[in-house]
């Protein structure tokens, strides 16, 4: 097979990053000295400021076009900051996708997202595992980490499969993984001691509330922190773990301080420590950098979630006695039984701590007595695939009884092979709903 050669100069002491260095097509570059680097077909390689390409055949020489560029002369009518600039689709986990339209000045509102909650820096090589339809791959893609002036490692495919993903961490030298707890409970059942991760320094994870039991062995397996974030498509990061905080393993964080958050019940009183309420943003001081400007076309329902200075997200948590919020669910998914106010998350984080459950689903299901019982919706792990009946049932509401209340233990449980999910990775428990009203 024939390989690709590329010539590059390396001007001004420029210092390129050792991923650049020792990457897989095993590179030695140094300062000041011209080589040929011969490349496997295919593989590119990120070249930061300072180094000059050879412009191929056919291409553009960027720097040429800016140097011999017409004076730049202001249109009659520019955009305005607050002027869309950009529109997204939520994820539709409760019910049909909205149209998110954010302003000019939604950019800076990521400065947080990349050089904080990232952690990012110009050594730094990040991924962030999210297809390009969604708000998550302009989180982890664009704006903060470009801003902080990070290189970004792109890997697009069309199924996940965890040996890959681990494969190209190990063979690029990503310095840093952010991906949503779908991903990483799956990676946690790989066997990581045949893959050379030493190059991993960051792991930060958000999507989706992060179960403690996937904390616990990701830390134990890799030695890394898993920072959760919170924030959604209407926002930029708004609830973080940030580097120099102590990670509580099931906690979402601290609020952004970009962000007046305040958790309210139903009355609309800020709530003490250790009550659910729900997550808010409050706007009397003015609207925050990175808060959506409308539902497109859509006042009535931009109206609904924001109203009289505060927008409220449709997300229940509750905070402890630091200050901490911990995630309980979307506020159509908190489940009423027999008086108890019964969150989906903390019924999923006691069956993730048994070795059976890969992932799981709780809902609520309508019930003559109660009201609703907990169902909980669980793919099994290949080892226990063949033990899916009625011994196994018992077994996993035991479990949940002793990690948790008992009246939270799922009185109805269903194996399936996969969970119903949004391109995100989200769960659509709404799905799940739909389907146990037929």
């Amino acid at each position: 097979m024939e390989k690709i050669k590329v010539g590059i100069t390396v001007e001004n002491n420029v210092e390129i990053p050792k991923y650049m260095t020792e990457g897989a097509a095993g590179i030695d570059v140094s300062a000041n000295i011209e080589k040929e680097i011969e490349l496997k077909p295919l593989e590119r390689y990120l070249v930061p400021t300072g180094i000059k390409l050879e412009i191929p055949e056919g291409f553009e020489d960027f720097h040429k076009g800016i140097a011999n560029a017409a004076p730049f002369t202001k249109p009659e009518h520019p955009n305005k900051n607050d002027d869309i600039s950009l529109m997204y689709f939520t994820s539709g986990t409760t019910g049909e996708p909205k149209m998110v339209a954010h302003d000019f000045t939604y950019p800076l509102g990521h400065i947080v997202t990349g050089s904080f909650w990232h952690n990012l820096h110009e050594n730094s090589l990040h991924l962030t595992i999210a297809d390009t339809g969604w708000g998550k791959a302009v989180w982890g893609k664009l704006y903060g980490q470009w801003i902080a002036g990070a290189n970004i490692f792109v890997y697009d495919h069309e199924k996940f499969t965890p040996a890959d993903i681990l494969t190209k961490i190990q063979d690029y030298h990503v310095t840093s993984l952010c991906a949503p707890p779908t991903i990483f409970r799956f990676l946690i059942h790989e066997d990581l001691t045949k893959y050379d991760l030493s190059s991993l320094q960051y792991c930060t994870i958000a999507g989706e509330a992060l179960n403690p039991a996937v904390f616990d062995t990701f830390k134990k397996l890799t030695g890394i922190s898993l920072m959760e974030g919170f924030g959604q498509t209407e926002t930029t990061l708004t609830v973080a773990t940030m580097p120099w905080m102590q990670p509580k393993p099931g906690s979402m964080g601290l609020p952004n301080p970009q962000y007046d958050v305040d958790l309210i019940d139903h009355d609309g009183r800020s709530v003490e420590a250790g009550e659910q309420g729900q997550i808010v943003i409050r706007t009397d001081k003015g609207k925050p950098l990175g808060l959506f400007k409308e539902y497109y076309r859509d006042a009535n329902r931009t109206r609904e979630a924001w109203h009289d200075n505060i927008y409220y997200t449709g997300d229940v948590a509750w905070k402890d006695e630091d200050g901490y919020l911990w995630f309980v669910g979307r506020a159509d998914d908190v489940i009423k039984s027999s008086g108890y106010r019964i969150g989906p998350f903390e019924v999923e984080s006691a069956l993730m701590t048994h070795p059976a459950v890969i992932e799981c689903a709780i809902t609520g299901v309508p019930d003559e007595i109660r009201g609703q019982v907990v169902k909980a919706t669980i793919v099994l792990s290949k080892d226990y695939k063949n033990r899916a009946g009625e011994e196994l049932v018992k077994e996993l509401q035991n479990h949940v009884k002793k990690v948790t209340a008992p009246y939270k233990y799922p009185r109805v449980i269903e194996f399936v092979d996969e969970l119903p999910k949004t391109i995100s990775g989200k769960i659509r428990r709404v799905e799940i709903r739909k389907n146990d009203e037929k």
